[in-house]
């Protein structure tokens, strides 16, 4: 992935959705690479075709069930190499239905993408009953279903669902969902408070200047750039809107544990900007930012691109089972549900969140 100028490689621990530039993915038999990297290694990428991935794959799984390491080269039959086209299937826009594109996504994801790059919250919606439709099939082979903006990135494992079976599931599922005009999903108004420019944020906005780039934009003050790229005339104009609007959770996951990616429901409280580059390498636990037109709460402390508007509660807990944690579900939003924020100190804020994991 790229996030302005700085390539990212996701491992095991990476998180669900993301806003980068992804233009390559490592393949299956290759992962176990990552974690021999060390600080000043260089990594070069060779284009593999998704045959030779699989013969790559079937020598590593005879390789661990034999607990010997095969050294004969892997012989590919040229003629059989196949298409390697990141499009494998396309599906025209009919009527009320919008276009449909699957792309390849390495040898084991496959993204599902509606309609035009426009945010459009019924191709969410369609995207929502995909996934729904998927899981009640209970299909051998699919690993997990993340739902983005305007797609479905399914992991599924090639050995057990080939692609072209999957991709037999899914024009047979987009066939059975028609017109969904008349779609209802639940959404729960959630009401979280909001340390507005916390401390913790400051912080991180002096480290960013201290140690990656001083003359950013966006630095002193990311609330003030915020301002600058809306067009607004002061940072209050900022602050009332950030506290009027009801934040849409269109996904979950973003940046790792949880985290939202959310935008207003009315377009009159979307403030547009653009991320950090290059990326910060700290960012406090539960930071709230605006990146594009799109808002995140930070699950845990990490790298991070979002413009600071200040500080929450915690949308994850590991630990323990409360009212707003149930077991088996350690996040604590949904799918649609609504984020409305609240104004506190920070005194107030870090008071909360110590009461708020233990119920």
């Amino acid at each position: 992935d790229f996030t302005g100028d700085m390539p990212v490689i996701l491992g095991p621990d990476g998180p669900s959705l993301g806003g980068f530039v992804c233009p390559v993915t490592i393949i299956q038999a290759e992962l176990w690479k990552l974690g021999q990297l060390r600080p000043g290694d260089k990594v070069r990428f060779t284009r593999l075709s998704p045959v030779e991935a699989r013969a790559l794959e079937v020598r590593q799984d005879q390789d661990i069930a034999s607990l010997a390491v095969s050294t004969a080269p892997i012989l590919v039959d040229a003629n059989a190499l196949g298409d390697d086209d990141c499009i494998v299937g396309m599906r025209p826009e009919r009527g009320a239905r919008p276009r449909v594109v699957y792309r390849r996504a390495g040898d084991k994801y496959l993204l599902v993408e509606y309609g035009p790059i426009v945010l459009d919250l019924e191709l969410r919606f369609r995207a929502h009953m995909l996934m729904t439709h998927l899981e009640a099939q209970h299909l051998a082979g699919i690993i997990d279903l993340t739902p983005g903006i305007r797609s479905l990135q399914i992991h599924y494992d090639s050995r057990v669902l080939p692609l072209s079976a999957l991709l037999g599931e899914l024009f047979r599922i987009e066939d059975a969902l028609g017109d969904i005009g008349d779609i209802e999903v639940p959404s729960r108004i959630v009401h979280m408070p909001l340390s507005w420019d916390d401390a913790a944020t400051q912080l991180a906005i002096a480290k960013y200047m201290q140690s990656v780039r001083a003359d950013a934009p966006w630095c002193p003050s990311n609330i003030e750039f915020i301002r600058r790229i809306n067009g607004l005339d002061s940072i209050e104009d900022v602050k009332r809107i950030a506290f009027g609007a009801s934040y849409l959770v269109l996904g979950l996951g973003d940046v790792y544990l949880g985290a939202p990616v959310a935008t207003p429901i009315d377009p009159r409280h979307r403030l547009v900007t653009t991320k950090y580059n290059p990326a910060r390498t700290w960012t406090p636990e539960n930071a709230v930012g605006i990146g594009g037109a799109y808002l995140c709460i930070y699950g845990m402390e990490g790298p991070g691109g979002y413009q600071f508007i200040g500080r929450t509660a915690q949308v994850w807990n590991t630990h323990r089972i409360t009212p707003e944690f149930e077991a088996d579900k350690p996040w604590l939003l949904r799918f649609f549900d609504q984020i409305r924020f609240y104004p506190v100190s920070a005194e107030e804020l870090l008071t909360f969140r110590d009461n708020f994991l233990q119920g």
